[in-house]
């Protein structure tokens, strides 16, 4: 072999040892998870700024998804989740068409309870994400209804509550379970649900809107006696184990979920 060919064959292995070397170096310069083709996290939030701007909920969404699946070690990540989890119930209770839901015509003789009860869903998801004030319904209109099912997850470990909508976690809750464990750990279903519950300890009928009656305002039954999800006079309880075993909500957020999930609802509590 000539020595011209040698030194040409060196100058091609150092140029390529020199590509190498700045594509490793470029590679170090991208945070676990991200792709050296990712958008940076100030361009994600740049985009989050201009969706606001523009009321694109689904959009804005999808940005602090990515946020979120980009950038898990950011210190932001939780501020970020909770936007999504804002933006969940905000487009379920809107009149936008999302995964999960479907347009339907009122047909004569329909009702809401009806159409709930065709759906599986609420009478009251029905009215919330349509901005109907009452229970009247027209036929031939066409309405946004919830077809996909709602579950719970109650992880007493953590004292919090998820709403899923089969595999997506909707939003997460933070909840009391019960003193010493007592929560009982198990699959269940929603058998009841009452608006401003009367509270029947030992002896005593304790009415709503009493500040003694520690259901608040709202109660949903399981298919275990004497347990179930509800509100609270003591949200500063909320976080840690500190009920008889049933699971306590702060008022507003048991409002929410009592909206939203039909009764025959499954429930999972877990350790």
């Amino acid at each position: 072999m000539s020595k011209k060919i040698l030194l040409a064959v060196g100058a091609v292995f150092l140029v390529l040892i020199l590509i190498l070397a700045l594509a490793l170096k470029k590679s170090k310069n991208y945070p676990a998870g991200q792709s050296s083709g990712a958008p940076s996290a100030q361009a994600l939030l740049n985009e989050v700024k201009t969706l606001q701007a523009k009321g694109d909920l689904p959009g804005l969404k999808d940005a602090y998804q990515k946020l979120v699946n980009d950038f898990p070690n950011s210190g932001d990540v939780m501020s970020w989740q909770k936007k999504i989890d804002e933006l969940n119930i905000k487009l379920l209770f809107s009149s936008a068409l999302t995964p999960g839901s479907a347009l339907y015509e009122i047909k004569p003789g329909d009702t809401l309870t009806k159409i709930a009860r065709r759906f599986k869903t609420t009478p009251d998801l029905i009215k919330k994400s349509n901005g109907l004030s009452d229970d009247k319904i027209i036929p031939g209109r066409k309405i946004k209804v919830w077809t996909a099912p709602f579950s719970i997850v109650v992880d007493k470990s953590q004292n919090i509550l998820l709403l899923k909508s089969e595999e997506e976690i909707i939003k997460t809750y933070i909840v009391s379970t019960g003193k010493n464990n007592s929560t009982p750990v198990g699959n269940f279903k929603i058998t009841s649900k009452l608006i401003n519950p009367a509270w029947f300890k030992t002896g005593a009928v304790v009415p709503a809107g009493s500040p003694e009656n520690i259901l608040g305002t709202r109660w949903m039954g399981l298919d275990l006696p004497s347990y179930g999800i509800h509100g609270t006079t003591e949200p500063q309880s909320l976080g840690r184990q500190a009920t008889q075993g049933c699971v306590r909500m702060a008022n507003p957020d048991v409002e929410e979920l009592y909206t939203i999930i039909p009764i025959g609802t499954e429930v999972t509590i877990v350790d």
